[in-house]
């Protein structure tokens, strides 16, 4: 029998939050936690949910709100009974400013884009560190995206979001310096075709996915702190 491990994902309420809780679910072995802000307008979720024989439970978690990560991590202590949590998956995320630049960004856009981003990941993994700790697999993931790395050179358009990601990037790193038990890192799941990503990107979702799913369950302790793409490999902060 595969061995059962216990996966939070939170904006698993559409694009690659969902399709990773769709995915996950293939293996009767997982335990998935899809967490969004309002489960109960989250249809496909719920249909999932029905068939899941147990292994899917939906949490409310607004990953801008303190008290309701609070609350999503005591429900979760709760039910979970004793496991902890092997994978951490931070998903939720926005885009806000558009091709913005620099010198044309709004600054009120900034501040709330770093507040899903950045702040919220950071707190969602406070949260829930103990749970994580607990685990077998103590993995906490940022999705973030190359679009916030430097070296990748992306160019003028889109500041507001690339600099909120290079945040994060800076955050993971934080993240696993701090505690070398956990492995922490950044995952980018490439250009793809959600809501967020639009019909023109670069791939379906499910490939995306797929390859992130792949590339998580590869990883290693000694990859703490590093920045991977879907494909399996690095990028350059």
């Amino acid at each position: 029998m595969a061995q059962a491990y216990v996966w939070l994902i939170t904006g698993a309420n559409r694009g690659i939050g969902l399709e990773m809780v769709k995915q996950l679910l293939q293996s009767p072995s997982n335990i998935v936690v899809a967490a969004s802000r309002n489960p109960a307008k989250a249809t496909e979720l719920q249909g999932l949910a029905e068939k899941a024989n147990g292994k899917l439970h939906l949490v409310i978690l607004d990953v801008t709100d303190k008290e309701s990560i609070n609350k999503a991590a005591k429900e979760v202590a709760g039910f979970l009974g004793g496991k902890g949590i092997d994978y951490l998956i931070n998903n939720a995320g926005v885009i806000l400013g558009g091709e913005d630049t620099a010198f044309s960004l709004d600054v009120d856009i900034l501040t709330k884009t770093f507040v899903t981003n950045v702040a919220g990941p950071a707190y969602v993994t406070q949260a829930f560190i103990g749970l994580v700790e607990k685990s077998e697999k103590k993995t906490v993931v940022n999705i973030s995206s190359t679009v916030g790395s430097i070296g990748s050179d992306f160019g003028a358009i889109g500041a507001s979001y690339a600099i909120s990601k290079a945040a994060l990037n800076m955050l993971t790193y934080k993240e696993a310096k701090e505690k070398p038990e956990i492995t922490v890192i950044s995952m980018c799941p490439g250009w793809l075709q959600t809501d967020m990503g639009g019909p023109n990107a670069s791939h379906p979702v499910s490939v995306g996915v797929e390859g992130v799913l792949k590339t998580i369950l590869s990883l290693k302790p000694e990859n703490s702190g590093q920045f991977f793409n879907f494909q399996g490999q690095h990028v350059p902060w």
